[in-house]
């Protein structure tokens, strides 16, 4: 393939590197990256096949598997997730006008200029997003995208291998402390605290997230995720760069217009104090909040401290609507698959298709082997229910008896189901999609070499919860 040219940008600086020998590792990819160029549609048509897919299976194995009950649950489906998909939509929007902000850009930028060679950057972006993601997971996919632009406007270096590795980066997000499986089970009351339900107890995330079956895999993964990517990057003559150029103005601030009158409407938009009033009430909103009901990282608050540090870093309203809209350009995507996606729980749940595929996995556990049986289970289950929250609402009420009854570790049986649920997205395109539409970038270039991440995420955490619980 010959390699494009790159528009001029005195920034960028050239990396070519002389012909390496083809390994089997290289191989394996250049073989995944033919295959998923050529056959792979758009993932509005990945998730059309998959919804396909999943009412067949429905009608062949699952008890409740009648054409009236797919076709009501698949209808019910989007309905049930309005408000979470919205939410997913708003953590996108607030965390990219949040990432997109003057200082977080500096620092964004500041991190790139590290970066002045391919691999050296696919360490620093890497390190990075693995970061950000434990902390928290939307933060984590935003940056994975913005500094994967930053990086591609100063060297010439392949776009879609430097994104994926990205992307690759947030494999470790459910391990984190915005896990939702470990979050709700650490949580009195909560609506998907399945283990509390069941036998009464809390999952403190000492127990789950901050325990050594989990920890452990992370940072094996913070190694060998930067080492896999190096050993992977394409050769100069099948680089595909970047247009520099392109970034470059897409990301270009729109300055004011210094001859505009100084009208009210002016002077308002860019009266600073109005952002400090709203900053300085939602501050006190959620102290009021936390303080009646305890400190609480939520997808809410989250949403809402993005929100009002957006507002407190742009500094003026204009600001602050101009990286909004910006921001809302890239979750077209989102909002066209969520009700597809929707439809598909809608399926697997209204049926019991879902129990059917777990229940079948525990047959043949025994109290060592559950976990990482319900590991396959979840990455199974993830092709179909690519979210955490409605992932654990349909695995978890079989894991969480499974477990009781076999006198397995339970903090270790809903970690599993978490460790399957990010493993998967390497090759699950529905949480790639903000990340692939920030960067601009197609999914059929990334997929080829995330399917390398999954395959080294998934033998790491397999062997974890073999080897460590």
């Amino acid at each position: 393939m010959p390699t494009p040219n790159v528009a001029p940008n005195s920034g960028a600086r050239s990396t070519s590197s002389e012909s390496r020998p083809r390994t089997l590792l290289s191989s394996v990819t250049s073989f995944f990256l033919f295959l998923f160029e050529r056959i792979t549609p758009d993932p509005y048509i990945f998730a059309v096949a998959l919804t396909i897919l999943t009412a067949l299976l429905a009608g062949i194995l699952a008890p409740k598997g009648s054409a009236d009950m797919i076709l009501t649950g698949w209808y019910n489906g989007p309905f049930n997730i309005l408000a979470f998909a919205f939410q997913m939509v708003l953590v996108l929007v607030t965390g990219y006008a949040l990432s997109n902000s003057p200082p977080a850009r500096r620092l964004l930028d500041r991190l790139a200029g590290i970066a002045t060679t391919p691999k050296r950057a696919v360490v620093v972006l890497v390190i990075t997003v693995m970061v950000t993601s434990f902390v928290n997971w939307g933060c984590g996919l935003v940056v994975a995208g913005l500094l994967a632009r930053e990086i591609a406007k100063r060297i010439r270096i392949d776009f879609g291998w430097l994104v994926a590795a990205a992307y690759s980066g947030w494999i470790i997000w459910a391990s984190g402390l915005s896990s939702s499986i470990a979050l709700a089970q650490a949580t009195p009351g909560s609506a998907l605290n399945v283990v509390q339900k069941i036998t009464g107890k809390l999952l403190p995330l000492n127990e789950t997230v901050f325990a050594p079956f989990n920890l452990v895999p992370v940072l094996v993964l913070a190694v060998l995720i930067p080492i896999l990517y190096c050993a992977i990057q394409p050769a100069e003559m099948n680089t595909v760069a970047a247009d520099a150029a392109r970034l470059i103005a897409e990301d270009q601030a729109q300055a004011f217009k210094t001859d505009e009158p100084a009208t009210l409407a002016r002077r308002l938009e860019r009266a600073w104090v109005l952002n400090l009033i709203v900053v300085v009430a939602g501050a006190a909103a959620l102290g009021i909040t936390w303080a009646k009901s305890g400190f609480n990282l939520d997808i809410n608050s989250v949403i809402f401290l993005f929100f009002i540090a957006g507002l407190l870093l742009h500094w003026t309203p204009i600001a602050y609507v101009e990286a909004i809209n910006n921001a809302a350009r890239v979750t077209g995507p989102l909002i066209l698959q969520y009700p597809l996606y929707g439809g598909i729980m809608g399926i697997m749940t209204a049926t019991g298709l879902a129990d059917v595929i777990s229940k079948a996995f525990v047959t043949f556990s025994n109290v060592h082997t559950l976990p990482f049986w319900n590991f396959i289970a979840s990455m199974i289950i993830s092709l179909f229910i690519p979210s955490g929250g409605g992932h654990w609402a349909v695995q978890g009420p079989f894991a969480v008896p499974a477990a009781a009854q076999l006198h397995t570790s339970q903090a270790a049986t809903a970690m599993a189901v978490a460790m399957g649920e990010q493993v998967t997205n390497m090759v699950q395109p529905f949480w790639a999609l903000p990340v692939l539409a920030i960067a601009g970038i197609s999914l059929r270039r990334v997929m080829g070499f995330t399917v390398m991440s999954f395959l080294v995420g998934a033998i790491v955490y397999g062997l974890a919860l073999l080897v460590l619980v």
